[in-house]
C-alpha cells in the first residue's frame, strides 16, 4: 500500500499528509508531521518512501486521525494486513452521490427478495451440494459488492462528519 515515490506523489501515506496540509500546515513539512506523531523524521520518510515493509497499524491510525484520512485504515487492512486482506474494505474516497446511487441500485427489492429467496434454498438443510455452490457464490458476489460501496460511504462519511466537528 505504501509502495511509490514522492516524485510521483503515488504513496498513500504521502498524499494524504499532503492534502490535511491543506487545512494544518504544520503537516506541510515531514519535521511537522513527524513531531505530531511521535516518530522521527526518518521514519515517516520511510513510509511515505515506501522503505518500510508494513508500517505499524498504530501508525497508520494515528495518520488517518491526524490526517483525517480513514481510507488509510481500510488499505491498510486490505492491502497490509496479513489476516484481512479479502475484506471487502474501500481504500480511497469517492464521489458521494455516485456512493448513494450505487447503494441504492443494490438495495433492489426485487433482486434483495430473490437473494433472500434464493439464500434460504440453498442453507435451509443446512448441507452444501455441489449444485448449491454457484448460487451460493453468486449470493457472495453480491454481498462483497454492496459491503465495498457500503464501506465507501463509511470513508466519505466519516470524514464529512469529523470536518464538521473541526
Amino acid at each position: 500500500m505504501g509502495k511509490g515515490s514522492i516524485n510521483d506523489n503515488t504513496n498513500v501515506y504521502f498524499r494524504a499528509r499532503k492534502e490535511a496540509a491543506t487545512y494544518n500546515e504544520r503537516l506541510y513539512s515531514r519535521e511537522g508531521a513527524a513531531e505530531l506523531l511521535g516518530i522521527s523524521v526518518s521514519t515517516l520518510a520511510d513510509y511515505e518512501l515506501g522503505n518500510t515493509k508494513v508500517v505499524p497499524v498504530d501508525k497508520v491510525v494515528l495518520m488517518a486521525d491526524l490526517y483525517n484520512a480513514p481510507e488509510l485504515i481500510s488499505g491498510y487492512c486490505v492491502h497490509e494486513c496479513p489476516i484481512h486482506g479479502f475484506l471487502p474494505l474501500a481504500t480511497k474516497e469517492k464521489n458521494l452521490q455516485g456512493i448513494a446511487l450505487r447503494l441504492l441500485k443494490g438495495f433492489n427489492e426485487e433482486e434483495l427478495k430473490q437473494m433472500k429467496s434464493d439464500l434460504i434454498d440453498v442453507t435451509a438443510d443446512g448441507d452444501l451440494t455441489e449444485e448449491e455452490i454457484p448460487k451460493l457464490n453468486e449470493i457472495m458476489k453480491k454481498l462483497e459488492g454492496l459491503a465495498g460501496t457500503i464501506s465507501e460511504m463509511k470513508i466519505v462519511t466519516e470524514k464529512f462528519i469529523r470536518n464538521l466537528k473541526s
